[in-house]
């Protein structure tokens, strides 16, 4: 957690708020079992609870849903520069994550007969070990933001991707490569690990200084 604190720009204010340091704010909130009435009747400050859900374990859109995967269970985190409040992780409750390496042939490129016959080309060289996937990726995929990391999408929850990416990666198993239409093109697709429980929700606590 060290790292992630560091990486938010974690600043310590020591501003007293109705007789209290954030310091001993946090004291509180850390060991109490009733967070939301201290913070409505003791301290009587503005508050909000959050269901944040987490999408994807390797890469995070902001704050809350670092916190919601990262952040450990009855901790306070904040207040951060120019977000003037703290963070409080109530709970979290787990859900299935997908792990999966593409390739995006670019159908705007390529015509959908020509597509297609390339992607039964490229699946049998990789299942025949002529080439291995992420050398097809850096041949072929049109998905720049993956590329360079072999085509792998990180750990994701199911609903996070395409309709009909979703529900190809649901049926397959670990070490498969097949091949799904979207609207975003033809992919090649491997299953990289077996689903997994993760964190996949949690309720945070915002606490308005």
């Amino acid at each position: 957690m060290k790292k992630l604190i560091v990486a938010t720009g974690l600043i310590i204010l020591n501003t007293n708020v109705f007789g209290q340091s954030v310091a001993e704010m946090k004291k509180v909130l850390d060991t109490t079992s009733d967070p939301i009435g201290y913070v409505k009747y003791r301290l009587k400050k503005k508050y909000k609870i959050d269901t944040v859900s987490v999408m994807s374990s390797s890469s995070f859109l902001g704050l809350a849903d670092s916190l919601a995967y990262k952040g450990k269970v009855g901790k306070v985190y904040g207040p951060w520069k120019g977000a003037n409040y703290l963070i409080k992780v109530l709970a979290k409750v787990p859900n299935t994550f997908y792990h999966v390496s593409h390739i995006l042939l670019d159908t705007s490129l390529f015509k959908k007969n020509f597509a297609d016959s390339l992607s039964a080309n490229i699946i049998k060289r990789i299942q025949t070990g002529t080439n291995t996937f992420e050398e097809m990726v850096n041949t072929y995929s049109a998905d720049r933001g993956s590329s360079f990391r072999g085509g792998d999408l990180g750990w994701f929850v199911r609903g996070a991707m395409l309709q009909q990416l979703d529900e190809a990666i649901a049926t397959h198993k670990k070490g498969d490569v097949f091949k799904v239409w979207t609207s975003a093109g033809l992919h090649i697709v491997t299953i990289k690990d077996n689903p997994k429980k993760d964190n996949g929700f949690a309720l945070l606590l915002r606490i308005i200084l």
